[in-house]
């Protein structure tokens, strides 16, 4: 199956994803991070109202192969966070781009979202 990178999206290095949605983003993580991660078992995230800095540890992604650390892709506040990935992770596996979101947040620097890579960028640099 040919993975997926919508164009409505912003792509960080650590393969979190940001969609703008108005004034919040939507913050997932992008098909390609989900199918190399395997069977995901738990996904551990902040609470509302967390400030998250970009480039630091949001939570976490726990599968059969590993942990991995959940990196901010940009800063702002949690708005909101997705209680039925944390209670079903696999949710982030069957719809990485939409039930499988993790987080809304208000960006503290909407800039922030122009500085990360478009999905054709992204694309070339993961299947390279």
């Amino acid at each position: 199956m040919a993975l997926q990178f919508p164009d409505d999206c912003r792509y960080a290095d650590s393969h979190e994803t940001v969609r703008r949605e108005g004034e919040l983003a939507r913050i997932g993580l992008s098909a390609f991070a989900v199918e190399q991660l395997g069977d995901i078992v738990f996904v551990e995230l902040p609470e509302v109202g967390a400030a998250l800095t970009a480039g630091h540890s949001l939570g976490s992604v726990e599968s059969v192969k590993a942990v991995e650390d959940l990196l901010a892709p940009i800063s702002g506040v949690v708005e909101a966070r997705n209680e039925a990935v944390l209670a079903n992770p696999e949710e982030l596996q069957n719809d990485p781009y939409g039930e499988g979101w993790l987080l809304v947040v208000r960006p503290s620097d909407p800039a922030q979202i122009d500085g990360l890579m478009d999905a054709a960028t992204y694309g070339a640099k993961v299947q390279a």
